[in-house]
């Protein structure tokens, strides 16, 4: 059979990119990172990890698709640690029967707080980034708003926002869900749907761009899309939605706004088990975690770990502190809700 190190070396795949860390002059065996996430965003912190531990890391990256891969690759699979954005894949994952349990670690256990990662050990969560409030600098002068307060009539035909089935947008309805329950959360997002400029559509960088154009006012988004914009040198104008507008993190007076993660996994069949928990623990690690929220514009989840100055200018979050696996147990109501009140179809009135 090929070795580990060939089947990454050979493969083509349609839509998949293979990057391999650069090799160290003592190698201590591989491990193999199956992620989600564009390898040019982890490769430094892989390079890390190689620099430390002699460690030669390989990187599959696949923008969909990557749990059903590695069920289809069953007990051959070469796949060590999954890394992976937002709650819903990780949960998948699990429920996926992809991964196996990481107890009793005490540096992955001692580096990352318990909301963030799962109670059965099977996903860890690295960075966070808030669903947070994009407000024109020049039409908003309010300084703190809430999420509940974004179905108030006073913000009617001013709310941007992508489609609400989106999982960004599942994920805090989701919160919503546990924080007040179904029936005030459907009030709400009829609220909500009835308050926007327009049906929901594109991406969160395009909420920022309605806001420049003025076709609303506010518009929720993820931090990190703002971090992304404003230093985007090959798409100048992206620097110009991101100037516009100011970022306002919800409820931070009081229970906090709403994070979702990127986490980690190790796999259920993992050939380099050892090699792949050297790897988690280096990940959870203060220096990691400072590479990777940097690279990415999110918050490292290790308590005094530095975002980057970019992030660090937005102004300080206090992240709500519920259990994501709470998050988890209401996406599927959250979605019902969600075409409930034709949340897609727009304002009606």
């Amino acid at each position: 059979m090929a070795s580990l190190k060939s089947y990454f070396s050979a493969a083509v795949f349609s839509g998949l990119t293979i990057l391999v860390a650069a090799p160290v002059a003592l190698a201590e065996g591989e491990v193999n990172v199956y992620s989600y996430r564009q390898p040019e965003l982890i490769q430094p912190l892989l390079d890390a990890f190689t620099k430390e531990t002699g460690i030669e890391a390989n990187v599959l990256f696949l923008d969909k698709g990557l749990v059903e891969r590695i069920q289809a690759e069953g007990v051959n699979s070469p796949a060590d640690v999954l890394l992976t954005v937002d709650i819903a894949r990780l949960v998948e994952a699990k429920e996926g029967k992809v991964t196996q349990p990481v107890l009793n670690d005490p540096v992955i256990e001692k580096d990352i707080p318990a909301n963030l990662r799962d109670p059965e050990g099977e996903w860890f969560g690295l960075t966070t980034r808030g669903r947070v409030v994009y407000a024109s600098k020049e039409r908003v002068t309010q300084k703190d708003i809430s999420y509940e307060e974004l179905a108030d009539p006073k913000w009617k035909g001013k709310i941007c926002i992508r489609d609400g089935q989106h999982s960004y947008n599942i994920a805090l309805i989701a919160s919503m869900i546990a924080h007040h329950g179904v029936d005030y959360t459907r009030t709400w997002l009829t609220g909500l749907k009835n308050n926007l400029a327009r049906k929901p559509d594109g991406t969160d960088r395009s909420q920022a761009k309605s806001i420049f154009s003025g076709e609303c006012d506010i518009a929720l988004g993820n931090t990190y899309y703002v971090g992304l914009m404003l230093t985007n040198d090959r798409e100048p104008e992206e620097k110009e939605w991101a100037g516009s507008v100011r970022v306002i993190f919800p409820n931070a007076g009081d229970r906090g706004t709403h994070v979702n993660i990127s986490g980690m996994a190790l796999t259920k069949y993992a050939p380099n088990k050892d090699n792949a928990l050297k790897l988690m623990e280096f990940l959870a690690s203060r220096e990691a975690q400072e590479i990777y929220a940097k690279q990415v514009f999110e918050y490292p989840v290790l308590p005094g770990a530095e975002p980057s100055d970019v992030v660090k200018g937005f102004g300080p979050i206090n992240p709500d502190k519920l259990p994501l696996t709470d998050i988890a147990a209401h996406r599927k109501q959250a979605s019902e809700l969600v075409d409930e009140v034709g949340f897609n179809d727009g304002p009606t009135n």
